[in-house]
């Protein structure tokens, strides 16, 4: 009986030694994998969803967000599904310390995923001083900016699949620093031949990320040589799209129309949120027609479109009656819905509040992009995660992720607004 016993023992021992050989090498396995997977692989995958991210807590910059912040933002966002992050410069410490934070949780987990698309910061000449902007001269830190990409691309290939030269700094509303095609497509070329001599890792794609108009799919103006020259040289176009900014901007998709005016409320706003699909889809297919014209067919996908949850602005009460978390919760939806069954990256502007980019103005849109706030509580766009559970024992300081309005949709619609009328809206504007 006895001897029976240690046979059984040494049996169980034996398959959990097996067991645990067998998990060692499939994680081992899956490392070796990732360290083969590319922006080709990732781009328009529907299992690497992206966002747009910043994790900036404070009103200002200067203060960066520690490394251990950056780690338990990772595990939130990794807990939605996002395996795909897009920084924008890297002057800051918050681009290298995110990649230093993904490459620690890499290593404690062999399992985490974590991809980067690698935002360049590109101005003019006198860009954010007292002086004229000279739009057709670049800034002179454009330069260190690209250098700094390229060390940090060459120090974490493993994460880092693709480098975006300059957001939105093609398009002429960007008064403050705008340049033209000719100096993206200056660094886009640069950064083509450092893949050629393998400086770079030839699978590291590269682009611009700018607005729908400045890829060619708005105003004629833009179709130029150079932008011609620049949509041949990029790996894929990454071009933004904003219903929610055009709500004020350019209002007629978004107004309640006269045949609408039998329905109910919540049929007005479904129909406003379908019209504000439409435009998105409308603005893609725009950029795609363009590129198509120059005989060029190359990937397009949206490095930004997203919509704010509050306004005291062009966009609230007063405004257009954009923004609230219903609404944002529903174009969160639909987009995501389009893109995964398109096979369209993408970026989703924002993972989390932050609020510096207004910081005189609290209640300023640009505060209130991010699907989580600050508190860490969860908008309406992430309340069915929250019921799941995804977000259990995860924190961002210090807070659990719990529901905005303690998941009471019927006080969260109290605040829901239908678009107004070409009439109600002639009268504000």
């Amino acid at each position: 009986m006895k001897t029976n016993l240690k046979k059984l023992l040494l049996l169980t021992i034996l398959i959990a030694t097996i067991g645990c050989a067998n998990k060692s090498k499939k994680a081992s396995e899956k490392v070796i994998e990732e360290k083969h997977i590319t922006a080709a692989d990732i781009l328009g995958n529907p299992k690497y969803l992206a966002i747009s991210y910043g994790g900036y807590r404070q009103v200002s910059r200067d203060i960066q967000p520690t490394i251990p912040q950056l780690k338990e933002d990772m595990k939130i966002l990794a807990a939605m599904g996002i395996k795909i992050l897009r920084t924008y410069n890297v002057q800051l410490q918050q681009a290298p310390n995110i990649l230093k934070a993904i490459s620690e949780l890499k290593n404690e987990d062999p399992t985490f995923e974590m991809y980067v698309m690698l935002g360049a910061w590109i101005d003019c000449q006198n860009a954010w001083t007292d002086k004229a902007p000279n739009h057709d001269v670049e800034s002179e830190n454009n330069a260190a900016e690209i250098e700094r990409a390229v060390s940090l691309a060459k120090t974490y290939p493993d994460i880092i699949k693709i480098i975006a030269v300059g957001n939105e700094a093609m398009v002429n509303w960007a008064a403050s620093y705008f340049v033209r095609p000719n100096m993206i497509l200056k660094w886009v070329n640069h950064l083509q031949e450092l893949k050629k001599a393998g400086e770079l890792p030839q699978s590291l794609w590269i682009t611009s990320s700018d607005d729908f108009s400045s890829w060619g799919g708005g105003d004629a103006s833009y179709h130029t040589k150079d932008l011609e020259k620049l949509i041949n040289a990029v790996d894929y176009i990454s071009m933004h799209t904003y219903p929610m900014h055009n709500s004020h901007y350019n209002p007629e998709f978004w107004l309640s129309p006269e045949n609408e005016i039998d329905l109910t409320d919540s049929e007005k706003i479904e129909s406003a949120m379908q019209r504000a699909l439409a435009f998105a889809k409308k603005q893609y297919d725009s950029v795609t027609n363009y590129m198509k014209s120059l005989g060029v067919n190359k990937p397009i996908h949206i490095g930004e479109t997203g919509w704010s949850t509050t306004s005291n602005g062009h966009y609230g009460k007063n405004g257009s009656r954009a923004t609230d978390e219903y609404k944002s919760g529903r174009y969160h939806e639909l987009i995501r819905n389009w893109t995964n069954k398109a096979n369209i990256s993408c970026f989703y502007f924002e993972a989390f509040d932050e609020q510096w980019k207004d910081a005189a103005n609290k209640l300023g849109s640009e505060n209130h992009f991010g699907l989580i706030n600050l508190k860490g509580q969860a908008k309406y766009a992430l309340w069915d995660m929250v019921d799941r559970g995804l977000f259990d024992g995860l924190t961002r300081d210090g807070n659990p992720i719990t529901k905005t309005y303690n998941g009471d949709k019927e006080a969260l619609m109290q605040e829901v607004l239908v678009p107004p009328t070409h009439a109600e809206f002639s009268t504000t504007h």
